[in-house]
């Protein structure tokens, strides 16, 4: 408490220009994703979710593979994995529910050697500890499905990954919750009763004194935090995808290759859009700019995605292959650094009662939004 009284003495009291109950910044779909939960459970609370760019979603969660994740990649224990094979629950049922675009066509992980093989016996067995499905497949019947795939060794099948329409899913939370867009927080102080937030809007600045803050800003979520002194920080990691343009190439179901070290990434994989075009990626590039989404049109970048995605699909032509778009995504890990969980907390140890952190939210984010929706409400209820 005398920390936090330290914080206030530091600024002399503002009138604000309005006061709410609620504001979440970030209006990607977790942020969206929790202000439509608390605009729902509570009517007669104010909430707003404040986003800088003109448009929601414009960033992480529009530039990615539009994958509702299984959720068996990551520590059992971990929040990713919970949080993801809740989500996918509640995914599938919101999209059912409101008609949604989305298809539940099914991953399969293939396995070329021995050893990764065994990779996927440690995944089966895991899985079915989670409780959610998978199985292997005998390579005939996999043959018979899939005749451009290569597959080594073995290739277990997770049925209950699938494709959406992310762009219509954050359209239907927008529909349910209060945004203001263009709106870009620029500073965030302790003022009783909770926090005031310098926000500028199209070069109008406002006053917002909010009773909870929720930081779910993605890329700029540790910036977020550095108003208030809190140590995060982030890396940028881009991923690249490409596309194939060509119409003899036919594959029904997500391939991915075995994940790479420390789950920096799940391999090069080919996965499909709702209209069943392929694209491939993405690979992993840390960079220092959070705004840098150009894809490399040189041969090398190039090469490697063949290299990469010949492995499992050697009928690709390399010639149908071209750049498509880049995703950048926010990172707790750095080069070579091990796995590091979602960081989801109400920031008490720092003396910032009802200030909420929601940092990394990185793949499996998407899957997740809703269950990390419901998480966050469970803490503002404890």
């Amino acid at each position: 408490m005398h920390k936090w009284l330290r914080h206030v003495k530091k600024y002399s009291t503002v009138v604000p220009d309005l006061q709410v109950d609620n504001i979440i910044i970030g209006g990607g779909v977790v942020g969206l994703a929790l202000g439509e939960k608390l605009t729902r459970e509570r009517p007669m609370e104010t909430t707003f979710v404040v986003e800088k760019n003109k448009l929601i979603g414009q960033e992480t969660s529009s530039r990615n593979s539009e994958v509702i994740h299984a959720g068996i990649y990551y520590p059992e224990e971990s929040l990713k994995t919970r949080l993801c094979i809740e989500g996918n629950r509640k995914m599938y049922k919101l999209l059912a529910q409101k008609g949604i675009p989305h298809k539940q066509i099914g991953k399969w992980v293939v396995a070329q050697d021995a050893t990764q093989e065994a990779y996927l016996k440690q995944l089966h067995a895991k899985a079915t500890r989670l409780g959610v499905p998978t199985y292997f497949l005998s390579l005939d019947e996999a043959k018979r499905q899939e005749p451009h795939v290569h597959i080594g060794r073995a290739v277990l099948v997770s049925p209950s990954t699938g494709i959406l329409d992310s762009h219509a899913l954050m359209g239907y939370l927008e529909q349910n919750v209060a945004v203001a867009l263009a709106t870009e927080v620029k500073a965030i102080r302790p003022q009783q009763p909770g926090y005031l937030l310098q926000l500028v809007t199209n070069q109008t600045q406002s006053w917002v004194l909010a009773r909870r803050v929720f930081n779910a800003a993605g890329l700029h979520a540790d910036k977020i935090g550095q108003m208030l002194q809190l140590p995060y920080r982030l890396y940028y990691a881009r991923g690249h995808y490409y596309r194939s343009t060509d119409t003899q190439l036919q594959v029904n179901h997500l391939i991915y290759p075995c994940p790479e070290k420390n789950l920096a990434g799940l391999g090069t994989h080919l996965t499909l859009d709702l209209a069943g075009h392929l694209k491939f990626g993405p690979d992993v590039q840390y960079i220092d700019d959070p705004y840098d989404y150009q894809v490399p049109e040189d041969e090398a970048k190039k090469d490697a995605f063949v290299k990469a995605i010949q492995t499992y699909l050697p009928s690709l032509n390399p010639e149908k292959l071209h750049p498509d778009y880049s995703g950048i995504r926010p990172k707790l890990a750095g080069p070579g650094e091990p796995f590091r969980d979602f960081i989801i907390k109400e920031e008490r140890e720092a003396n910032l009662d009802n200030f909420f952190t929601l940092m990394g939210i990185e793949s499996p984010g998407l899957t997740s939004s809703l269950a990390i929706a419901d998480y966050v409400y469970e803490l503002i209820r404890k």
